[in-house]
């Protein structure tokens, strides 16, 4: 399609070896420097320099050292590299329901140069004063190819020498553990493990990717707005008398029928038990077991919640099975899923589902087991407060709202809100969740995103060096806590004063513990 509309210039293509000429392929990645593009006359492309990694709910935050993110782009230089184009630069913020993955977390920082909120981070300068270095190469960069030597056992020297006398070098140490002094030019360096030294002139200095000029600046997160007055309002269990709900032969897959307008589908069937069954009188509970394509789920048994579960970003897949307490005569069953995102990569991501797709079983009645995949199933899409659009300031004065000592207390399933005055100033500000479990947040009828506090972090938080191969598994932080505690509200959004503030709580977390924080970082 690409070159049958002639467009005159050329497209560049990321990882399609095979792009047909006038495309241009690229790079993405960590590190580009062995790539080679599928022809000799095309110039080397790197369309995504990967300057850290995405935050998935339950999983550890990767941050990419400021060293090795210069050592991946100097080497790529050093390599014949022409264009570098940074993914991210700035991170960003997921809001609404646009987080992908599924289990990609609200927060898109990325350990991005910029951070979510737009502050400085060291890694910043220390970019800058490479690309410094690179532009005062120029000359010789663009005139001739680099002429490579060994400088020792893990060492090189990558000299661009034009004809017009324009001379640039780049002096590598591919070693993780020790700093090494080599010769070039019968000048002796000095080169820091894991580092390359750059010199405009094949003679000086003037940068080395490992030695960071900028100031560690520290995070601070500072509260400015707490002890929030809450009203609270319950989440109705649904039925199939509820409003909006239809019977289906069968389960059906979420999205073809939410359409991905929530997160949220019930699926709702009746389970009749005779007198005569046997657990009624020996106290074997049967056992129900649900399985589904993911992401979620909360089992309701006659309006009370029996349990909730939840996959995961490598295993979205889930499976809820619990013995439950069910009476003589019609019992309710009702299993609200819950998406967390749509898949976005992956091999024909397309096909992948979401929501019960069952079996869903009871193991334990008279006759063994029943199978209620194909029994007749209700369905209701989404819950009745985004019916009632409690979010906005319409809908939130639509329903009685309880205070004071009628308030629930970590309840699942429950709907909160405030107000609260803008702070002043111009520091970028958040909403600290870390005692909330699992759902959305509102602020003036715009959602904030996905929270999930309670989804603690897992994996290696090991100390970090970085010197080595980096990956996403490697320099991880918050091993044992939440994945994202802070939810970035930006100021745009405020009014000065008498600002909506709405939680749905799943889990049932404790709102008395939200707080509205200033983030600042160093002088800024």
């Amino acid at each position: 399609m690409a070159v049958g509309l002639n467009t005159g210039v050329p497209w560049v293509m990321c990882k399609q070896e095979d792009t047909p000429d006038p495309l241009i392929d690229a790079c993405n990645g960590y590190y580009c420097e062995n790539y080679k593009p599928n022809k000799v006359y095309k110039p080397k492309l790197w369309t995504e320099a990967w300057t850290g990694w995405y935050t998935e709910f339950g999983g550890a935050v990767p941050h990419r050292p400021a060293e090795d993110m210069a050592f991946g782009v100097a080497r790529f230089i050093q390599n014949g590299g022409a264009f570098i184009n940074y993914y991210m630069y700035h991170g960003g913020t997921n809001f609404g329901r646009t987080a992908g993955g599924p289990f990609i977390a609200t927060s898109y920082d990325y350990d991005a140069p910029l951070d979510e909120y737009g502050l400085i981070r060291p890694k910043w300068a220390h970019l800058r004063d490479l690309h410094k270095a690179i532009k005062a190469c120029e000359p010789a960069l663009v005139e001739t190819d680099p002429a490579v030597t060994s400088l020792g056992k893990s060492q090189e020297a990558h000299v661009f020498r034009g004809k017009s006398g324009a001379c640039a070098a780049f002096l590598a140490n591919y070693d993780t553990k020790s700093t090494v002094r080599v010769s070039f030019n019968n000048l002796p360096y000095d080169l820091p493990a894991w580092s390359i030294s750059v010199l405009p002139d094949c003679k000086t200095v003037v940068y080395n990717t490992a030695k960071v000029g900028a100031p560690n600046s520290l995070v601070q997160m500072t509260p400015v707005v707490k002890g929030f007055s809450w009203a609270s309002f319950n989440e109705e269990t649904a039925s199939s008398s509820s409003t909006g709900t239809f019977s289906l032969e069968g389960l059906r897959e979420q999205i073809s029928l939410t359409w991905d307008k929530t997160d949220y589908l019930w699926y709702m069937t009746d389970i009749t038990i005779g007198s005569n069954e046997g657990f009624l009188k020996n106290g074997q509970l049967p056992v129900l077991t649900i399985f589904s394509a993911g992401h979620a789920l909360h089992v309701f048994v006659n309006g009370q919640l029996a349990g909730s579960t939840y996959g995961s970003l490598a295993n979205p897949k889930l499976t809820f099975s619990q013995k439950i307490n069910l009476r003589v005569g019609i019992n309710k069953l009702a299993i609200l899923s819950v998406a967390v995102g749509l898949p976005n990569v992956g091999l024909h991501f397309e096909t992948w589902n979401a929501g019960v797709l069952g079996p869903v079983t009871l193991r334990g009645v008279n006759s063994g087991t029943w199978d209620m995949s194909k029994w007749k199933w209700s369905y209701k899409i989404g819950l009745k407060g985004e019916s009632l659009n409690l979010h906005t300031v319409s809908g939130s004065s639509s329903v009685e709202w309880r205070q004071g000592a009628l308030l629930a207390k970590k309840q699942p399933m429950t709907w909160y809100k405030t107000t609260f005055n803008a702070p002043g100033g111009h520091a970028p500000f958040a909403l600290d969740m870390n005692t909330m479990g699992k759902g959305q947040v509102w602020v003036n009828g715009r959602s904030i995103g996905r929270h999930w506090p309670a989804y603690t972090a897992h994996g290696n938080c090991a100390p970090c060096n970085y010197a080595g191969i980096f990956d996403e598994n490697k320099c991880r932080s918050n091993c044992g806590e939440a994945s994202q505690r802070w939810y970035h509200v930006p100021r745009s959004w405020l009014n000065p004063t008498g600002n909506l503030l709405v939680v749905f709580e799943e889990w049932g977390g404790d709102p008395s513990g939200i707080s509205l924080v200033l983030r600042t970082r160093g002088g800024q």
